[in-house]
């Protein structure tokens, strides 16, 4: 999805969401608050666009979002288990109806064989559903890495908003 479709998309989320009265929070920690950014970049957005956790560091993982320091010793910050914490803690710490939650390794250091540099794991959820989860290995430089993240949580948002 290029910016300018992505914006469109969002766009559409954003009225859609207006209509049916939901409220989005994200948490995110490679993209650093892109999507927070691009989502108060639309007119109106706090209509619909409760608030924000950059938890970057493990420490704030878990203390504004409750993940729990055994799921970060076992699976650590960039895996699916930790995800689906920040989503469901983003849920339980807000009053939105929907979460989106992000953490990777954008490079250009950070990897390792098993979690090489463009690892980014996903959650998102809609309160009183179980939360989604995924994993991509995404290719490119930290920018391009972080940008394709902000987009695929977009392409989730899109999908809650719609089913």
């Amino acid at each position: 999805m290029g910016e300018i479709d992505a914006i469109k998309a969002l766009t559409r989320c954003a009225d859609r969401m207006g209509e049916l009265g939901l409220r989005l929070v994200v948490a995110e920690s490679c993209t650093g608050g892109w999507l927070a950014k691009l989502l108060t970049d639309l007119p109106g957005s706090s209509a619909w666009f409760d608030r924000g956790y950059v938890t970057y560091s493990n420490e704030a993982k878990q203390s504004m979002l409750g993940v729990r320091s055994d799921t970060l010793m076992t699976h650590g910050a960039v895996s699916e288990e930790t995800v689906a914490e920040m989503v469901q803690g983003a849920l339980t710490e807000s009053g939105a109806d929907l979460a989106l939650a992000v953490s990777g390794i954008a490079g250009p250091g950070g990897g390792s064989d098993e979690k090489p540099v463009g690892t980014v794991c996903f959650a998102w959820q809609k309160r009183g559903s179980r939360p989604q989860v995924a994993s991509e290995h995404i290719t490119g430089n930290r920018e391009s890495i972080r940008r394709q993240s902000v987009h695929y949580l977009l392409e989730r948002l899109s999908e809650m908003v719609y089913e």
